[in-house]
């Protein structure tokens, strides 16, 4: 992410509890879109999931995927690869904390948005019922 984070764990930590909000978040949204074009529970599930990874976690994925692929021969190369990172100590630590926290996110979302509607369409379902006899 781009925002100016602690370093060490508490750094870890804020990425996570930002990640868990971006994944509720993105739920809400596809939730909202899938209900729209008339989509199943399973899509709306599968696409929060990957936009909340990407949102999340999407930079400082790439950053620990191109530092392993990059070609840190130098001394120089190591530098530049390195200060482009913030806390590079705890990349991998930051990516998989966000990755779980979004996923986390998702399926709170899910709980939570899935509770009220259901118990709304229940109650339009009792209403349908109990006027037709």
């Amino acid at each position: 992410m781009n925002l100016p984070l602690h370093m060490g764990l508490l750094g870890v930590l804020e990425a996570g509890l930002i990640a868990l909000l971006v994944g509720i978040l993105s739920y809400g949204l596809c939730q909202l879109v899938v209900r729209a074009v008339e989509g199943s529970m399973g899509q709306a599930l599968g696409w929060a999931c990957l936009t909340a990874v990407l949102v999340a976690a999407g930079i400082d994925t790439w950053k620990l995927f191109s530092l392993g692929m990059m070609k840190l021969e130098s001394p120089l190369y190591a530098r530049l690869a390195l200060q482009g990172i913030h806390d590079p100590a705890f990349l991998g630590t930051r990516v998989v904390v966000q990755v779980v926290a979004a996923l986390t996110g998702v399926a709170l979302g899910w709980l939570w948005f899935s509770r009220r509607w259901r118990e709304a369409s229940a109650t339009v379902e009792q209403k349908g019922t109990g006027s037709g006899r």
